[in-house]
């Protein structure tokens, strides 16, 4: 029997093609593949087309689904007017790697390395949750690749102190047994707690979740591993980038207090922004709402380069 999510991948992807994003496999390095959604018209680098490119805006998933499922709402949104990557994480979609590297830092170098191969000189990253996490570091690691960021529900980094905070408030012991489900109760529970009000549906839309979404279970593991840092290991990186926080006002995973001292961690010229009657999925939850506020900060970056 067919998924309804095999079904829904397929017509999702079709969606894509319509408004010209596209799969495109990047060979990172040898043994190391990365899968991106691009828009199609984007001037090819080899062949040094005159048209003049849109802004090059990333979106970094977060850690249940991939870059496609997550951000598709914004990408049909932004699609005509940006120039859209959507890359999928080590582990996840289509990309897979022979490292033994399961860092943030190796996944912010990887989806880098990606965006220099296809041509990209500057760009404007959106990222949620662990995909906010890996742009950080993208920002920290290649400031005259990242030019502005926009962060919705995550931290500069999982530390061990803001990690036993997420739990405990959350009830589960270690982020496996939230994130990484075995049983139809688990999934339906992950779904429920990363929404401000979840819609009710049958036990076997849960189970064809569980059947599909969460393969290379061990790789994600040691991905979630690797992501609790101790706090004395922590430094706070200064960022030359223009900063915008966008939160979901009810997110349960990373709450208002944690959004307010991301805040105040990143200095005065970060801005924060939350959405009422959203959760941690706030973009897929309120995504008119978070697509216009979205748009709104895109064009308010662009003021301010124009400006400088």
């Amino acid at each position: 029997m067919v998924s309804i999510f095999s079904v829904y991948k397929f017509i999702l992807h079709g969606i894509m093609k319509l408004v010209g994003v596209r799969p495109q496999t990047v060979e990172i390095e040898p043994g190391t593949i990365m899968n991106f959604w691009v828009s199609s018209n984007i001037p090819n680098k080899i062949e040094n087309t005159p048209k003049k490119s849109k802004p090059a805006v990333v979106f970094l998933h977060g850690f249940a689904m991939d870059g496609i499922f997550t951000w598709q709402l914004q990408v049909l949104s932004l699609a005509k007017n940006y120039a859209v990557y959507v890359p999928d994480f080590l582990f996840f979609g289509g990309s897979i790697t022979d490292k033994l590297d399961r860092s943030p830092e190796f996944q912010a170098e990887c989806v880098a390395k990606g965006l220099r191969k296809m041509g990209v000189e500057r760009c404007t990253l959106v990222g949620l949750s662990y995909g906010g996490m890996v742009g950080f570091k993208m920002a920290e690691l290649y400031p005259n690749l990242v030019e502005s960021i926009v962060v919705t529900c995550s931290v500069l980094a999982l530390t061990r102190s803001i990690s036993d905070a997420s739990l405990e408030r959350l009830g589960f012991k270690c982020w496996p047994d939230y994130l990484l489900p075995d049983t139809v109760k688990g999934v339906r529970n992950m779904f429920e707690i990363a929404a401000y009000k979840f819609p009710h549906l049958p036990d076997w839309i849960y189970k064809d979740c569980l059947e599909v979404m969460f393969g290379n279970r061990k790789e994600k593991e040691e991905l979630l591993e690797a992501l609790v840092v101790d706090d004395k290991d922590f430094t706070i990186a200064d960022f030359p980038q223009r900063v915008h926080l966008l939160w979901g006002e009810n997110d349960k995973i990373f709450n208002m207090e944690t959004a307010r001292n991301l805040r105040m961690q990143l200095g005065g010229g970060a801005k924060l922004e939350s959405i009422e009657e959203a959760g941690h999925l706030v973009q897929m939850e309120r995504p008119f709402v978070y697509n216009k506020q979205l748009k709104e900060i895109l064009a308010s970056f662009s003021e301010d380069v124009h400006q400088d």
